[in-house]
């Protein structure tokens, strides 16, 4: 293992950020990356740095906050700010004394135990939001160094009018936070040093992009389509492996999407209070005291308990809008949240609750029939029917828009959509993980085939393809990120009529817009991570349907 210091030029500052590298060995018919780096402290005391975590992920307001940290400065200075369309800072404090303590071993399963340097009691009357903790310190030759963390303000109003409620997925970020050495993709877990971690625990830092981006940092979909034979390009990885940043930064995270849904639906006229997956899990009245809640962005992970969660405001006459892609694994949170478990692919294997009277809360895919509780009951899609799209080798020329089938829906009022169109193809919002479903066509219209548990009464209002593993073509100079060899990564399942000998059911998916009513309640979502896009690029048909379905569901007039 080899330790680089990286420097990275960005408006606001010039970080000295470490990468460490672990190389990953090659097996046959493996077309993915050789190696994993991820960000560490150096503990180097003549380089000056400041790493800082809190206590929890959420408060309510008058809580009072922990800050706890390591750095090799003498001193350090923190701010508060709360994000949004117009950031404010809300809480300074300079010159805060100085202490190094080294990262433990394991820092991302077991978290750092660092002491805490610094308490700030929130006002009683701080709003709900996202609150982006900013830790610098500077070394005698003027270069800086910059560490971002956050927290979220839960909402305290008991009967909240015309305002809807962000559940911001971060169980999905927590699972892509490999500081330290390792998340629930890659790592130096295991024996071996060289597998993920199916325990990752919130008391460490964030690592580098999944909080704050430069402007101009890219996204995963490819900005043009690629030409016949052009040598498949990972902009992302090359971009963050360059400027010292998560090789994860683009996958998840409150910079890459959510922060451009609440940047734009302020700009919009919208309020709205915020919480995590956390406070869903253990706080579930929030959810309770609201009419209309709202996800966005790249959606993977979720517990049971969420999930009771969500189908009960919805049996209740709750409108649940989501905007977002890729719902697919069953997660465990313990220790009040401080730590998250997911097996994945080694669950049947090595989950301590298979073949227990736990066996249902096994952290697979919903659609694994030990689990048997399809993602489509809840969200009206699947996330093993649908996946990936318009990045690397993964329907690399796709139109990046969703094809329109039922243009009289409400959801597409004002926009002059017409069967057969495709919207949002030039903000490109359909990619890089989308949720499907098994469907038929009759008469030219999608129908939801209920194999792969998808009740009756979704309606599909447009889809387009995507797949679980990138077509190969042996080109010169070819080199795939996923491959075919990557696709034992997920569980497998086998829908009702599958052809035998057929070794992969599920290579081919879809990415669906649907509608689903379900007891008082309805259900409306965009089954794609770069839905937001759409709202940041100022494409026309996104903006108005994300309007239709807030106003529907807030009981505004339409506009």
């Amino acid at each position: 293992m080899s330790t680089e210091s990286r420097r990275a030029s960005m408006p606001e500052y010039k970080p000295m950020n470490v990468v460490k590298r672990h190389s990953v060995a090659m097996h046959p018919g493996d077309s993915w990356h050789l190696a994993h780096w991820y960000e560490a402290p150096r503990e180097d005391p003549a380089v000056p740095e400041v790493y800082t975590y809190t206590d929890a992920i959420s408060y309510a307001p008058g809580a009072e906050v922990s800050f706890h940290t390591s750095t090799t400065a003498a001193s350090w200075t923190l701010q508060v700010w709360r994000d949004g369309a117009a950031p404010t800072l809300v809480h300074e404090a300079t010159d805060v004394p100085g202490r190094f303590v080294p990262m433990p071993a394991q820092a991302w399963r077991d978290g750092c135990g660092w002491p805490v340097s610094h308490r700030w009691r929130l006002p009683e009357d701080l709003p709900s939001g996202f609150y982006r903790v900013a830790s610098t310190c500077t070394a005698e030759t003027g270069a800086s160094f910059l560490q971002h963390h956050f927290f979220v303000v839960t909402p305290v109003d008991p009967a909240p009018r015309d305002r809807f409620l962000l559940i911001l997925p971060t169980s999905t970020w927590l699972a892509y936070n490999d500081w330290g050495g390792a998340n629930a993709y890659d790592g130096i877990d295991g024996p071996d040093r060289n597998q993920f971690s199916p325990v990752l625990s919130i008391e460490r830092p964030w690592t580098r992009g999944l909080v704050w981006l430069p402007p101009g940092a890219p996204r995963l979909c490819d900005p043009q389509l690629r030409r016949a034979w052009d040598a498949p390009r990972y902009p992302t990885k090359e971009w963050a492996f360059t400027n010292g940043f998560a090789q994860y930064f683009a996958s998840a995270g409150w910079a890459q999407f959510d922060r451009h849904f609440a940047v734009w639906a302020e700009r919009s006229g919208y309020a709205f209070d915020m919480i995590t997956q956390t406070d869903l899990h253990y706080r579930p009245e929030i959810l309770q005291r609201y009419a209309t809640a709202v996800i966005v962005g790249h959606d993977e992970y979720w517990t049971a308990q969420m999930r009771h969660a969500v189908d009960a405001f919805v049996e209740g006459g709750g409108r649940l809008a989501r905007f977002a892609g890729n719902y697919l694994w069953q997660v465990r949170l313990e220790d009040d949240g401080r730590r998250q478990v997911c097996y994945k692919a080694r669950a049947h294997a090595e989950d301590p609750v298979r073949g227990t009277g736990d066996a249902k809360l096994l952290t697979g895919a919903w659609e694994d029939p030990a689990i048997g509780w399809p993602g489509a009951t809840t969200m009206g899609v699947n996330g093993l029917q649908g996946v990936y799209a318009s990045w690397g080798g993964l329907v690399p020329r796709s139109s990046r828009g969703f094809t329109v089938y039922r243009p009289g829906h409400w959801a597409f009022a004002g926009t002059e959509a017409s069967y057969g169109d495709v919207i949002g193809g030039e903000a490109g919002i359909f990619g890089y993980e989308v949720d499907g479903l098994d469907y038929t066509f009759r008469r030219g219209l999608p129908y939801p085939t209920g194999d792969d548990g998808a009740p009756p009464s979704i309606e599909i209002l447009a889809l387009a393809p995507a797949v679980r593993v990138e077509e190969e073509h042996r080109g010169e100079g070819f080199r795939y990120y996923l491959g075919n060899g990557r696709a034992n990564s997920m569980t497998k399942l086998v829908p009702p009529g599958t052809p035998d000998g057929d070794k992969d059911p599920q290579r081919y998916g879809s990415g669906v817009i649907v509608s689903m009513p379900r007891g008082r309640g309805e259900v409306f979502t965009a089954g794609s991570c770069e839905w937001v896009m759409g709202l940041a690029r100022g494409d026309f048909c996104t903006q108005q349907i994300t309007r239709n379905v807030l106003d529907r569901f807030l009981g505004r007039a339409p506009r």
